[in-house]
């Protein structure tokens, strides 16, 4: 078995790994890179291998970081099977064409601005159509079920507790008369995720791929992360200010009104600073501002045999915990405009849950600058992200051009992270009946994935990798992983890799440069003529560069 990382290697987003065993290829997991601009460049890249070769897909779940460039993939050739669970299979019929929306109309607003420059028109990443057509393509299993893909490859998903439908996927290939397993993580969830079970624990493999996204954190406990969430809703809310919670569509938003709901079961429970936080918080409205979430929360619905027992028999007795007085769903822009009209106190859920794209940055410009309102972030914020610049710190940040200072307070409950924190991580490694010969850390920054290194290394027997991308390591039964030398295997892709590099550098420099364009035609600049001139030198010496190689 050989395996190629061709996204989310060292970088938390653009899932997608192609698979060679047993006379097959197939793919797990092909995800859209999020956050910087440079990443999202990614995803017009072609693909390093031809689509219409793989014969099959296996999807771990809906996340667009793991499923987005399907509809691309489908558009470049491929039209073999997808394998995922039903619930996946529903959420990606929402969260695919939904997707496609976004590429038609980003590519729309800077088509405009090309066309205004006698420049032709850009095509979408992929369209709605293309991504509707796509769905043809999905094939739904259930957990636990033993999959024979041929006489030679088996598969069996199960489940991540990381969001509805999410598997982590064991993968049995037999060649030359030996069986290899390797199990694919995807996604793994907290073991107190609110809503969804457990991650399975698996009990053997070879070799095991797997996610790192939080490998150097350590999220808080459940009960203190629903006292620390009624704190700071009501302490806002005492304020006449409003709670802005950027919430991922799929997933957070679910589990954010769980919480709420749950929290009128402690009523009687606590003392009176409780009650008046309590009657604080069941006072105000809340609105969920996405009509993806709005979507998503009904497949939930419609998917509860998948929810905890206890949940499923509140549901039965006709407590569902996803529906409350008080809460209401947003369908229309206009609807959407008319909540930052408002001086009501409430609470308002909105997609993007990085802020990038969608009505949350609506819900920013308009509350960002104001010291009574708070923002609520409760999920992972990729690198370049205005989510992330706002989390780390920033003062001012740009919202459609304008810039707007942070004077709101800004929160961060990592607890209703889906992903598993470093102790569950290496929970989950030390499940392992058998150690693996090897564990390969993908899906996460490259800080937290050495930390998870060192830790299970020190900790158990196992061996660990964090691959780059493109490189190819043969899995066989007897030990370590092979890395295929250059020549055999990665030779064909650097080039690429190295071109992609040079692309991201190139617009990187792009904007660096109309930054310094913007600063010398400011009229007060404090810089000096041999400054200027170094400048001025420097500039020419890589227009000299620039000629050379267009000259070659």
């Amino acid at each position: 078995m050989k395996v190629t990382f061709l996204g989310a290697a060292r970088t938390v987003t653009g899932s997608n790994f192609l698979v060679e065993a047993a006379g097959k290829k197939f793919l797990v997991d092909c995800g859209m890179y999020q956050g910087k601009v440079e990443d999202k460049l990614d995803n017009t890249d072609p693909f390093l291998y031809s689509p219409s070769e793989i014969d099959f897909m296996l999807l771990t779940h809906a996340h667009i970081d793991h499923s987005g460039r399907i509809p691309k993939l489908y558009k470049e050739g491929f039209k073999g099977p997808i394998i995922a669970t039903k619930a996946t299979c529903d959420l990606c019929s929402i969260m695919l064409p939904d997707s496609g929306h976004i590429q038609e109309t980003e590519i729309e607003w800077k088509n405009r601005k090309r066309r205004r420059e006698g420049k032709k028109d850009l095509e979408p990443l992929y369209t709605v159509e293309e991504a509707y057509e796509s769905l043809e393509l999905f094939s739904s299993v259930d957990y636990d079920e033993i999959i024979e893909i041929d006489d030679n490859i088996s598969v069996r998903f199960n489940d991540a507790g990381h969001m509805l439908g999410s598997a982590i996927i064991e993968i049995w290939a037999l060649e030359d008369g030996k069986t290899v397993k390797t199990v694919f993580t995807g996604d793994l969830g907290n073991n107190d995720l609110p809503l969804l079970d457990a991650p399975t624990m698996i009990s053997n493999a070879d070799y095991v791929i797997m996610e790192s996204t939080y490998g150097n954190r350590l999220h808080i406990k459940n009960d203190s992360k629903a006292e620390l969430f009624l704190d700071i809703v009501s302490e806002t809310l005492d304020k006449g200010g409003t709670v802005i919670i950027p919430s991922f569509a799929v997933g957070r938003t679910q589990e954010i009104l769980y919480e709420i709901d749950k929290l009128k079961d402690e009523l009687g429970l606590k003392d009176k600073k409780f009650h008046k936080k309590y009657k604080t918080l069941m006072q105000a409205p809340v609105y969920v501002d996405s009509p993806l979430a709005i979507s998503a929360t009904q497949i939930f619905k419609e998917n509860a045999e998948l929810f905890e027992d206890e949940i499923q028999e509140k549901i039965k007795s006709g407590d569902n915990p996803l529906e409350f007085p008080g809460l209401q769903f947003t369908q229309t822009a206009d609807e959407s405009k008319e909540l930052n009209m408002s001086d009501e106190p409430c609470i308002i859920l909105s997609a993007s849950g990085m802020c990038d794209i969608g009505r949350i940055k609506h819900h920013l410009k308009h509350h960002l600058w104001k010291e009574n309102s708070t923002i609520l972030f409760v999920g992972y914020q990729a690198p370049g992200t205005l989510g992330r610049s706002i989390v780390d710190g920033a003062e001012k940040v740009k919202i459609f051009g304008e810039e707007i200072a942070v004077k709101a307070r800004i929160e961060y409950i990592e607890g209703f992270s889906g992903h598993a924190d470093q102790e569950w991580l290496l929970n989950f490694i030390y499940s392992f009946t058998n150690p693996p010969k090897h564990v390969f850390l993908v899906h996460g920054e490259e800080d937290a994935q050495l930390e998870l290194k060192n830790k299970i290394e020190k900790n158990t027997e196992c061996d660990v990798t964090i691959p780059y991308f493109g490189e190819c390591f043969e899995l066989n039964s007897q030990g370590a992983p092979v890395k295929l030398d250059e020549e055999e295997e990665i030779g064909k892709f650097k080039k690429k890799v190295i071109k992609k590099d040079l692309i991201k550098s190139i617009e990187k420099f792009k904007n660096q440069i109309s930054d310094v364009e913007e600063l010398i035609k400011e009229e007060n600049l404090d810089t000096d003529d041999e400054e200027l001139k170094s400048l001025s030198i420097r500039i020419g010496e890589i227009q000299n560069k620039i000629k050379k190689l267009l000259s070659e």
